[in-house]
């Protein structure tokens, strides 16, 4: 049974029931609302900063001088953005469309379907269908629903909760999984040499092959009356190692750069990837943790298929690697295990929401 409150709290409701003004819980503070202006004319704009492209295409060649380029610029792109648009990265447009068509095909059912998949946050059950709930003082709420879940390694992944509508939603998603954690291990390489370590060393130090968990959070923002006002996800950084982020050419990704926020361009076939909080943390702050928020729009509903590449919670002690620290570079994290750091980041955004504003 459907409840007429879970269907009524869906943003997606709320969007579609007429309405000119939104509800004062989704209008940001006026501190957030800097630099919110029309999302479409800002991707047109061409001068200052522009979030790199990183090539994937010759990372592993057999010319070592070639490799060592293509990885230098990854390295560059990694210390001095923590983002990138990552091109000919090994997978392929026509698994990406499958990805995107289906998950579009999920949120495009009516909602009383989709809620057949709630999640329930309160019962600690957070894989499923969901929207944000007010979890911090200033009772603030984001502009979109979401559908959260595993999706790598295959024994850690809950099949029963995934939608069986659209009917080849699970077989493109495993698969597109599969291909990203191929991705994220290259990438890890790279990185890795990027700071003098064995190749595979950042790998291991989250989590190696068996305990990396890819938890994919697909993001529906719909339109918006007033997007001048709302954000479809505020201002934060990922606590993930990696982020790998398809979306539907719809623009809205913004970055905090050098102290201004730039919109992220929206480039064919590309993978956006962020450097998450734990690869911030291992390389001492060498690899950038970049903030990052969601825009929204009144013309198109936006999608995006995030994958999180996060390390165990409990198993593994986060800490900058003894070759990243020395005398002029101390260390600037102290140790903690990934559970650890999500609360100590969620006091920390508690805290900040009882200041006054």
């Amino acid at each position: 049974m459907v409840s007429s409150d879970s269907v009524n709290s869906r943003v997606e409701t709320l969007a579609g029931s007429g309405i000119s003004t939104i509800p004062k819980e989704y209008v940001r503070p006026k501190d957030e609302l800097v630099n919110i202006g029309d999302i479409f004319e800002q991707e047109k704009n061409n001068e200052g900063p522009q979030v790199p492209t990183i090539d994937l295409k010759e990372i592993e060649s057999d010319n070592e001088k070639v490799r060592a380029k293509c990885r230098e610029e990854l390295k560059k792109a990694a210390v001095d953005w923590g983002v990138m648009h990552l091109v000919n990265h090994g997978i392929s447009d026509e698994l990406m469309d499958k990805v995107r068509k289906a998950g579009k095909a999920f949120f495009d059912l009516p909602i009383e379907q989709k809620e057949k998949y709630a999640n329930d946050q309160a019962s600690g059950k957070i894989q499923g269908y969901g929207s944000k709930l007010a979890n911090n003082a200033s009772g603030q709420l984001e502009w979109e629903d979401y559908f959260f879940h595993c999706v790598y390694p295959e024994d850690k992944r809950d099949l029963s909760i995934w939608p069986q509508t659209p009917a080849d939603y699970i077989e493109a998603t495993a698969e597109y999984a599969k291909q990203l954690r191929e991705l994220a291990t290259k990438v890890l390489k790279g990185l890795s040499l990027g700071l003098g370590l064995d190749e595979g060393r950042l790998e291991k130090e989250v989590g190696g092959l068996e305990e990396l968990l890819l938890q994919m959070k697909i993001n529906y923002y719909p339109k918006c009356p007033q997007p001048e006002l709302a954000l479809g996800v505020e201002a934060h950084t990922d606590v993930s190692a990696l982020t790998f982020i398809l979306h539907n050419m719809v623009p809205g990704l913004q970055l905090f750069y050098e102290g201004k926020w730039v919109t992220a361009k929206c480039v064919p076939n590309s993978i956006v990837m962020h450097i998450g909080d734990t690869l911030e943390i291992l390389s001492n702050g060498k690899y950038k943790s970049i903030l990052h928020r969601g825009m929204v729009n009144k013309e198109k509903v936006r999608i995006s298929w995030a994958v999180f590449c996060e390390p165990p919670k409990e198993k593994i002690i986060l800490k900058p690697l003894p070759e990243t620290v020395s005398e002029d570079e101390p260390a600037m994290f102290p140790p903690r295990t990934f559970a650890e750091h999500i609360q100590h980041k969620l006091f920390r955004k508690s805290q900040e929401a009882l200041l006054p504003k």
